[in-house]
């Protein structure tokens, strides 16, 4: 399922958090029983630094995520994750999602749409987009495999027409550790390309998701620059 952050970092940010608790909803009525269809999850975590696609949204400083989803059999999902970030007047951010998503053998696959939305910000800054996006991946058993691409027809700032492609990898390790390694480039109608990169290892343990990453861009930009990764995070 897409987020921002679909595999690490470009796929960095993506994969730093999934908590996840699973609950029915039933009523009753004359005695017959009625379950909901479809299964509610609910994910929150902690990342050391927030990067989406390469870059800070937290001025580099730590930030608390969390949201919640209804997935059907069939493969649609519908959600809402959310998070902290520091940039001009904006404090939140909240995404709204939905899509369909399946796999076929090892071959898994994601369509679907999000919305990026920073309440409170001033209408000025035109933070607020949309993207749809499509992922596919493969799982080799020695290595599963992945790539996806995000379009925006008037990406955030109003910085018009946006492209993001990204690739990655995830290999497992002994010991249940994995290494994951990913690369993501966005296009920008007016803006210059950018290429963001990420390696890590991630490990379950006593019921916690730990991962460290090591996040980079080509930008030389403040909030662009290197950095390493700490996300914890716990199921229920």
């Amino acid at each position: 399922m897409f987020k921002k952050t679909l595999l690490a970092a470009g796929i960095a940010g993506a994969a730093l958090f999934g908590v996840q608790a699973t609950a029915n909803a039933a009523s009753h009525s004359e005695g017959d029983s009625f379950q909901f269809p479809g299964e509610f999850s609910a994910n929150v975590g902690f990342v050391s630094d927030y990067r989406f696609r390469g870059f800070t949204q937290a001025d580099s400083e730590p930030a608390i995520q969390g949201g919640f989803d209804w997935s059907h059999d069939s493969g649609v999902y519908l959600g809402v994750w959310g998070s902290n970030v520091e940039f001009n007047d904006a404090h939140l951010e909240t995404d709204f999602y939905g899509g369909f998503a399946n796999e076929i053998d090892s071959l898994s696959y994601d369509v679907g749409v999000v919305y990026y939305a920073y309440p409170g910000a001033s209408d000025r800054f035109n933070f607020n987009f949309f993207e749809g996006y499509l992922s596919l991946g493969y799982d080799f058993d020695v290595a599963a495999v992945s790539a996806g691409a995000a379009y925006s027809p008037d990406f955030f700032g109003s910085t018009g027409d946006a492209l993001y492609t990204n690739a990655g990898v995830s290999v497992p390790l002994p010991a249940d550790f994995a290494l994951d390694a990913g690369i993501g480039y966005q296009m920008i109608d007016q803006g210059s390309p950018v290429t963001d990169w990420s390696i890590g290892l991630s490990k379950s343990l006593f019921g916690f998701d730990f991962s460290v990453s090591y996040v980079d861009t080509d930008q030389n930009a403040v909030g662009a620059d290197s950095t390493v990764v700490f996300a914890v995070s716990r199921s229920f």
